[in-house]
Order: structure tokens, then C-alpha cells, then sequence
């Protein structure tokens, strides 16, 4: 693989220590592979170890939902990389429900501690140590489907409006210690994880789940769009960028 820096070959991320969760497949291993490819010192994390983990990344299984798993994270980082430089929190998801009115407590409380407490657990816990230095990156990945609301994926959608909003919150507050924090929004990307979704979503309620925007730029995203974004945030190229959030979806969901 090529490495992408701010040319060819630029280890660019040499010497950093890097946490990404749900790093094991799809979106977030190919994070770990552009950030391994840009030098850094990486480790992973899902809820159980599987062989997707791209070589040259640490791996610990830690279930982030709960606050044991991301106290118990907070200190593998601390075991296995010795601090932490920076942060992406890509672990997220939830499935869908025929309506609002058929989402259960459970799936609401279940989505809010996967796609937004779980990234506010593990910055309170991490962040401490940034601050120390005074230095550090942030990225919380959203998605593209928070303004579009899908019925049946209200209470993911509801978490990540959550997590954008405390993204922005969390930028103002950490900025004057160096420390910057920034959103990925994906559209829609071609990974397993998605695509089953998508069938589920289809089998729910086939009319609208048809009813999806073409992308202008004519393709689904791929993996590595989003982790070359992510990799833009976390490198000094982006040193004056915080509190942004970077929309990355082809075009589909136009803003503004």
C-alpha cells in the first residue's frame, strides 16, 4: 500500500501513539492501516479479537459500550502504548426497527452508549494526559444519516446528532490546551457491516429504503475515503482546524 502523506512516502504521523476503536473491519480497520502506513504506533479495538486486525496494529478486546470496558481500555492504552496522541472513535451502529414507536428502551439505551458515551467516557479518561502535553487530535465519526432521520434508525441517528453536538462542545473547551477535535461524516460506504444493514433496513420496509439520494460522484464511498480524511485531521496539515465537521459522502447529502 502507498503511503499518503504530504507526499509520497511521508511518514507523517512518526512518533505518534494512536487509539481507534472498532478498528477490526471495514471503516476503522482501514484507519488503522493509514495511520500505521503515516508512522504511527496504533492500537485497535473491538468487542472480541478476529483476523481482519491489520498487521502492525495492537489489539485488546474491550466491549466500549460500558464504563468498565472503557475504563479497562483507558488502561491498556496507557499499558501497551504509554499515553495517547490520537483518538479516533469509530465504533458505532445499530440496527433498525420497522418505526420510531417499535424501538424498544434497550436498543435506545444500547445505541446511545455505543455511538456517544462511549466517546465521552473514553475522552474524559484520555484526555487528562493530552492536556499534560498539551498536544493531541480528536476524531468522532458520525454519519451522513443524522440530518435524513430514517424512522428507523432514530436512535442511532438521535446518538451521533448527540455526539456532533458534544464534538463541537468538546473542540471550544480543549482548543486552548492544543488539543484538536473534529467530526467525519460518512455517506454511504461499501462495507460488510453496511451492506447488512442496508438488507435489513430493505426487508423492513422496502419502499423507503429504496428511496436513497444517488451520489453525484457516482459510487458508493469506499473505506479508505474515510481513513484518508481522518488521516487529514490527525496530521499537521489540518494543525488549524477544530470544531469542523468533514463530510465525506460523494455529494449525497448536500448542506448548506
Amino acid at each position: 500500500m502507498t503511503t499518503i502523506g504530504i507526499e509520497s512516502g511521508t511518514r507523517e504521523l512518526a512518533g505518534k501513539r494512536a487509539l481507534v476503536t472498532g478498528g477490526s473491519r471495514g471503516i476503522g480497520a482501514a484507519v488503522v492501516r493509514r495511520l500505521l502506513d503515516a508512522g504511527a504506533q496504533v492500537l485497535t479495538t473491538a468487542r472480541s479479537a478476529t483476523d481482519t486486525v491489520p498487521e502492525g496494529a495492537s489489539f485488546v478486546a474491550a466491549d466500549v459500550r460500558t464504563r468498565a470496558g472503557a475504563e479497562a481500555l483507558a488502561v491498556s492504552v496507557q499499558d501497551v502504548l504509554g499515553g495517547v496522541d490520537v483518538i479516533v472513535h469509530n465504533a458505532g451502529g445499530a440496527q433498525p426497527y420497522p418505526g420510531s414507536a417499535a424501538i424498544p428502551d434497550e436498543a435506545w439505551q444500547e445505541a446511545l452508549e455505543l455511538n456517544f458515551l462511549a466517546s465521552v467516557r473514553l475522552d474524559a479518561l484520555l484526555v487528562p494526559g493530552m492536556r499534560e502535553r498539551r498536544s493531541g487530535a480528536i476524531v468522532h465519526i458520525s454519519s451522513a444519516a443524522v440530518p435524513a432521520t430514517p424512522p428507523p434508525f432514530l436512535h442511532y441517528t438521535a446518538a451521533k446528532a448527540a455526539l456532533e453536538n458534544y464534538s463541537r462542545g468538546l473542540a471550544s473547551e480543549l482548543a486552548p490546551s492544543g488539543i484538536r477535535v473534529n467530526t467525519v461524516t460518512p455517506g454511504r460506504v461499501a462495507t460488510p457491516g453496511g451492506e447488512a444493514t442496508r438488507e435489513q433496513w430493505a426487508r423492513l420496509d422496502p419502499a423507503q429504503s429504496q428511496e436513497v439520494t444517488a451520489v453525484p460522484l457516482g459510487r458508493d464511498g469506499r473505506p479508505d475515503d474515510i481513513a484518508q480524511a481522518v488521516l487529514f485531521l490527525v496530521s499537521d496539515r489540518a494543525s488549524w482546524v477544530t470544531g469542523s465537521d468533514l463530510v465525506v459522502d460523494g455529494g449525497e447529502f448536500p448542506r448548506g
